[in-house]
């Protein structure tokens, strides 16, 4: 793997205080040598009607670009990031556009960025993401990896110490273990694997025949350390010398099946997407979904 710095775009949102995107960029950069600019979209949100209108539309947005840059240079400084760690070319870029989420993954392009941090939607639960609009819409259209930062997250003081993948032993997340795999060796951790068997009544089929609940989780559990088993080799068949280990986390739901797993402050996880069509587009299916609204711990989103 490259001993380039990774290349991080994080997207402030004006007004609102990113904090939690900041920290999981200082996080990273106790893990692994970083590059990071900042990213800040603008829109003045009315029409342009007349000269009048533009003039001051062009003020108010000075205005806010230069809160705005203050803001992140504030909170970079808060969040312990070290001039050598940002971007000395162009370290917060204030863009006016009516489409953030358009205007991010620009930006993400132009700074040849391997990870774009997007933070949690305010008023969203402590402790889990939640996609705002943004977030969602690039969700479903980013070509670059995406970071998801989880308010309020207690991280660890040494960077990352376990990369942890969710692994289905499907085309989506062959991908996701190879990253995953890559970034454990890179970074000297260990690598876990997680298979997840939620139990509840939409898992079940309307007819009856297929046995008992309980007789389900447990046939479930099986099939799950067999998947993980086969993702093993597959790690191992890339990097011979990474510490693998394993574990499937079962409950009631996919909240309780996530919780059953224990986590770490270092933890870092690692979810596939699938691309659709030819321009690469990401979509994340419903598991994926689930895990991204229960899991505790910063994540990392790859496009297949």
């Amino acid at each position: 793997m490259s001993s380039s710095p990774m290349r991080i775009l994080v997207a402030w949102r004006p007004g609102a205080e990113g904090l939690d995107s900041v920290a999981h960029a200082a996080w990273l950069a106790r893990t692994c040598p970083v590059r990071i600019r900042f990213a800040a979209v603008v829109s003045r949100g009315w029409p342009l009607t007349s000269l009048a209108r533009l003039d001051a539309g062009d003020r108010w947005v000075r205005e806010v670009s230069q809160a705005t840059a203050k803001d992140i240079r504030r909170a970079a400084k808060r969040a312990g990031l070290r001039k050598p760690m940002i971007d000395d070319e162009d370290p917060v870029r204030i863009i006016e556009s009516s489409s953030e989420a358009t205007a991010i993954t620009a930006a993400a392009a132009e700074f040849d960025a391997d990870l774009i941090l997007l933070g949690s939607r305010i008023g969203g639960p402590e402790g889990r993401f939640r996609a705002g609009a943004t977030a969602d819409a690039l969700l479903h259209f980013s070509p670059i990896p995406l970071g998801l930062s989880i308010p309020g997250a207690v991280l660890s003081k040494r960077g990352v110490t376990r990369v942890s993948c969710s692994y289905i032993d499907t085309a989506q997340s062959h991908g996701a273990l190879e990253r995953a795999a890559d970034l454990a060796r890179a970074w000297e951790v260990p690598l876990r694997l997680l298979a997840f068997t939620p139990a509840g009544a939409t898992m079940y089929p309307t007819a009856a025949g297929y046995g008992s609940a309980e007789d389900l989780m447990v046939e479930w559990h099986e099939q799950a350390l067999a998947l993980l088993d086969r993702g093993r080799d597959r790690a191992l068949t890339r990097h011979p010398e990474l510490r693998v280990q394993a574990d499937v986390g079962s409950g009631d739901g996919w909240a309780g099946a996530i919780g059953a797993v224990k986590w770490k402050k270092g933890d870092l996880l690692l979810l596939g997407s699938s691309t659709l069509g030819p321009f690469g587009r990401v979509f994340t299916g419903s598991s994926t979904n689930h895990i991204i609204r229960h899991a505790p711990v910063p994540m990392m989103i790859t496009p297949s």
